[in-house]
């Protein structure tokens, strides 16, 4: 839940200042989104033996992402239970950067796919963390419902 770019942290800005009509319309979403297609695609070529336990385990994780955010979204008129289902998305994400490390380690994931991946997960992390730290400007007004 590092610090942000500044161009990140350009977009986020923009981002929280314009009308946002669904968890899909987040860049962090779509990033994530993309990243767990990947994850997928990737490890349907990995052994038949790692089917129940890595591959498994690490599509659940990325996919995660995006259905906490999504719940994040919807319990929005409650700063608890955003910031829970927020901090639930990032404990999948880093999760699924764990996956990874393994993946690497089992000779499944090639150096270069496993760095881009990773940095995939610092961002998507980057951009949950500055969520995080200022769920209000995520929140539902009285006057929004």
């Amino acid at each position: 839940m590092g610090d942000i770019q500044k161009g990140e942290r350009e977009s986020f800005k923009s981002q929280s200042s314009r009308e946002i009509k669904s968890a899909k319309d987040l860049k962090v979403y779509r990033k994530a989104y993309k990243l767990a297609m990947e994850i997928f695609q990737l490890s349907k070529e990995w052994p038949p033996e790692e089917r129940y336990s890595l591959v498994d385990q690490i599509r659940r994780a990325s996919r995660s992402v995006c259905t906490n955010l999504r719940e994040a979204w919807a319990k929005r008129r409650y700063e608890a239970h955003f910031i829970s289902k927020l901090t639930d998305s990032d404990g999948e994400n880093s999760e699924t950067d764990t996956w990874l490390d393994f993946a690497l380690d089992c000779g499944y994931l090639g150096p270069s796919d496993h760095l881009r991946l990773t940095a995939e997960c610092r961002q998507i992390g980057s951009m949950l963390g500055s969520m995080l730290n200022k769920p209000k400007t995520f929140l539902l007004r009285n006057t929004d419902f």
